[in-house]
C-alpha cells in the first residue's frame, strides 16, 4: 500500500489543518527550580537539562525530587502536557520535547509546559520532524546559548487532522502514534542489537591488536619513535582559511590538534603519513593522512624511515595511547621531543605489513562509517526519520495551490 493511499484511508476524507501551536494550546513558563534543590525523595521534579540527558521522548516518572515545601511554589505539569526545553547549546536540541504521561510534576526554568487537548505523543513526533525543525530555525536567538521564546513558539505550525471534530482527530492521531511507536520500538531494538555487535567487534579488535602488537618477533629491533619516524610539526594557517566545504579535485583536507578540521585550497604534504594531534584535550589522537593534505602547527606529521611500514605505525601509535603523555596544564599538549624518546619494538617489515593488513580489516569492520556497523546504525536511524516524516508530511494550503 502506498503512503498516499494509506493516509487517504486513515484520514477517511477529513482534512488536515496546519495550525499555530498558540491557536490550540497554552504555554506555561517554568522557573524557580535549580539542581541544588534536588532531594533524595519528595515531590517529582524535572530540570530542563535532564530533558537532554535523562529522558527520551516520553516519561511518566522522574529521576529527581524536590521538597514538598518548594513544590508548592513551582509550576507543575500534568498528564498529557508537553514539556519543551527552550534553552540549549546548539540549534538541534533547543525545543527538545518530552511527552509527560505521569502525575503532577514540578518543572524548572528554561522550559515550557504546553497544555493542549491533542495526543501529546503525536505532538512530540511532529516536533521531531524535519518540517518542524526547519520552521524552528528562524526563531532561534543567541550565540553561545540558543533560545526560542514563548511568543515565537506560538507561531510554529503543526498538522492537526480535522480540528473541528476532536473525537475523530484524536482517533487519527492515536493511530499515527501507534504506527510510529511500533516503528520506534523496532528501530531501537535493531539499533541495540547492532550496537551490541559493534561493541563485541571492538573488543575483538582490541584483543587481536594487543596480541599482534605486543608480541616480539625474534628479529625485532628495540629503538625509539624518533629512530623509526621523521616527526615534524605542521604549518600555521589562519582559522578563517579553513572551510567546511566538501573535498574536490582542488580542495584538500586540513588536520589540526583534534584531527580533521575542514578543507583548504592548498596543501603542505603529499604522500603517506600519520598525523598526531599535539594540542588540546584530545591530543595524541592518531589519523592517517594520505595524498595531498594540509597540516597545521597543532599536528605532528610522521613519515616512516627505512624499514618501517606507515600503516603499521598508525596501529602501533593508536595502541600506545599517546594522550597519556600530555602535559598537565590548562591547555594540554604533547612535546615532539618527549614522544620522540618513547621506546618502541619494531618487527621485520614483512611482519609489519602482515600485522597492518589484519588490523586494517578489523579497523574497517569496526570503525569505518562506510563499511562498518556504525554506518548501518546511522542508516537505520535515517530510515526511521524518513518514514516518520513521510507519515506526518500532510500538504499545506500553499502546497495544494501549487
Amino acid at each position: 500500500m502506498s503512503q498516499l493511499s494509506f493516509l487517504d484511508k486513515l484520514l477517511d476524507g477529513v482534512e488536515v489543518e496546519w495550525l499555530p501551536l498558540g491557536e490550540f494550546g497554552q504555554f506555561i513558563r517554568g522557573g524557580g527550580l535549580q539542581k541544588k534543590d534536588f532531594v533524595e525523595s519528595g515531590y517529582p521534579a524535572i530540570h530542563y537539562g535532564q530533558i537532554y540527558t535523562k529522558y527520551g521522548l516520553e516519561a511518566k516518572e522522574t529521576f529527581t525530587f524536590v521538597s514538598s515545601e518548594l513544590a508548592t511554589k513551582l509550576k507543575k505539569a500534568k498528564k498529557n502536557d508537553l514539556l519543551l526545553a527552550t534553552t540549549s547549546e546548539n540549534d538541534e536540541d533547543v525545543v527538545k520535547p518530552l511527552a509527560w504521561l505521569g502525575d503532577s510534576v514540578a518543572i524548572s526554568g528554561d522550559m515550557m509546559i504546553f497544555r493542549h487537548e491533542q495526543n501529546v505523543k503525536y505532538l512530540t513526533y511532529c516536533i521531531k520532524t524535519t518540517e518542524f525543525q526547519s520552521s524552528k530555525k528562524k526563531y532561534i536567538t543567541g550565540a553561545k546559548v540558543k533560545r526560542v521564546s514563548k511568543d515565537n513558539l506560538t507561531k510554529i505550525l503543526v498538522p492537526i487532522p480535522c480540528p473541528n471534530n476532536p473525537e475523530k482527530s484524536l482517533a487519527i492521531q492515536a493511530e499515527i502514534v501507534r504506527i510510529l511507536d511500533t516503528f520506534t520500538e523496532l528501530t531501537t531494538e535493531l539499533t541495540t542489537e547492532l550496537t551490541t555487535e559493534l561493541n563485541a567487534r571492538k573488543q575483538q579488535y582490541n584483543y587481536y591488536r594487543e596480541q599482534l602488537l605486543s608480541r616480539e618477533h625474534h628479529s625485532s629491533v628495540q629503538c625509539t619513535l624518533g629512530d623509526a619516524l621523521d616527526m615534524r610539526a605542521g604549518k600555521h594557517i589562519k582559522a578563517n582559511n579553513i572551510n567546511k566545504f566538501e573535498k574536490n579535485e582542488f580542495i584538500y583536507p586540513c588536520y589540526g590538534g583534534n584531527g580533521l578540521r575542514g578543507f583548504v585550497s592548498d596543501y603542505s604534504h603529499d604522500g603517506s603519513y600519520v598525523a598526531i594531534g599535539r594540542q588540546g584535550a584530545l591530543c595524541g589522537n592518531i589519523k592517517r593522512a594520505n595524498g595531498k593534505f594540509y597540516a597545521t602547527e597543532h599536528a605532528v606529521i610522521c613519515s616512516a624511515k627505512n624499514g618501517v611500514n606507515i600503516d603499521w605505525v598508525f596501529h602501533m601509535l593508536t595502541y600506545m595511547n599517546l594522550n597519556q603523555y600530555k602535559s598537565k596544564s590548562a591547555q594540554p599538549g604533547l612535546a615532539v621531543s618527549k614522544i620522540a624518546k618513547l621506546p618502541i619494538t619494531i618487527p621485520p617489515v614483512a611482519e609489519q605489513t602482515r600485522i597492518a593488513a589484519i588490523l586494517d580489516k578489523f579497523d574497517a569492520l569496526t570503525n569505518s562509517i562506510i563499511e562498518g556497523l556504525p554506518r548501518e546504525i546511522e542508516l537505520r536511524q535515517k530510515q526511521y526519520e524518513y518514514y516518520r516524516d513521510l507519515l506526518l508530511s500532510f500538504p499545506k494550503p500553499s502546497d495544494e495551490a501549487a
